[in-house]
């Protein structure tokens, strides 16, 4: 039986209006909605006084002027990307320009791939180079706030969430949302980096996770664990897939995702590619020409 995911799509909220979600979490969503955003951009600012702003989003003026509008009288002194997708890492230039802000972050677009020597196809946002690169582990300390860098790359290569040790909470970008789970589109998404990922979540000790697009999740492990067998759902439909038949990524999607709006297949068969090169990976499945969309796949 398939992994159902208990997803919550609940979320109240209006369009340029900060909302205290906790103690030290305030929230502005961007009005950018759409298929891959849910409801848009949740933008964080932790802290008061002087302040962190997590994922300013795209970087459209009457998003940025809301940030600054909810920090009135405050102090933005660092802005941290979880990654570097348009809807999330744009608004970092304009804000820096208006506060003198620095940017954290893991690096670049593909900045997980090209470190490995793999070069990425252009696409993201191309201008975001952090001004203090972090890595896994890392401390980013304000006034009243202590912020733990989690390398989580999958979604892709250079994707990092931020632990707010007051709170047990977690930024969790577009690793883990609440709403759907995360199109892991290659050369720059990875599959075996995204299983990795969401494992190594099931070792720590975050009590909630504030994702970037959607409401908060408020019982993470079984979450997680739900995402792990949803993957491993998906590959067992892989291989039942070729095994009537279905020997390309086109036809395995249409069986696959027959229930899914047909505009969805070009992601999800991004999803399934990153899931035959795991498997080819592995010797689950067989090609006799490198792993792509349009190459065809057998048992062994």
């Amino acid at each position: 039986m398939a992994t159902k995911i208990k997803f919550n799509r609940e979320i109240d909220f209006e369009y340029g209006v900060c909302d205290q979600v906790s103690p030290l979490i305030r929230r502005v969503i961007a009005n950018n909605p759409g298929p891959f955003t849910y409801t848009g951009t949740g933008t964080y600012i932790v802290g008061q006084g002087d302040v962190a702003v997590i994922d300013p989003g795209p970087a459209y003026p009457e998003h940025i002027d809301a940030i600054l509008a909810a920090t009135k009288g405050e102090n933005i002194t660092h802005i941290l990307i979880t990654h570097t997708h348009e809807d999330h890492s744009p608004g970092a230039a304009p804000l820096k320009a208006k506060t003198g802000a620095k940017t954290y972050g893991f690096g670049p677009h593909g900045a997980g791939k090209l470190e490995e020597g793999v070069q990425i196809e252009a696409g993201g946002d191309m201008g975001f180079d952090p001004d203090v690169t972090v890595r896994h582990g890392d401390i980013i300390k304000g006034s009243n706030w202590t912020v733990e860098c989690v390398y989580t790359p999958g979604h892709t290569s250079n994707h990092i969430c931020f632990a707010l040790k007051e709170e047990k909470a977690l930024f969790s970008g577009d690793h883990i949302m609440g709403w759907s789970t995360s199109v892991i589109g290659p050369p720059d998404g990875d599959m075996t980096a995204y299983f990795e990922s969401l494992r190594m979540l099931l070792d720590r000790d975050d009590e909630i996770y504030w994702p970037t697009h959607g409401s908060p999740i408020t019982d993470p492990k079984p979450f997680v664990q739900s995402f792990i067998d949803h993957r491993n759902d998906r590959e067992i439909q892989i291989i039942d897939a070729i095994s009537a038949g279905c020997t390309d990524i086109k036809d395995m999607v249409k069986r696959m995702y027959a229930d899914v709006d047909v505009q969805l297949h070009r992601p999800a068969a991004m999803s399934v590619l990153a899931h035959l090169q795991r498997m080819v990976g592995d010797g689950r499945v067989k090609t006799d020409s490198a792993v792509t969309l349009g190459a065809s796949y057998t048992l062994p």
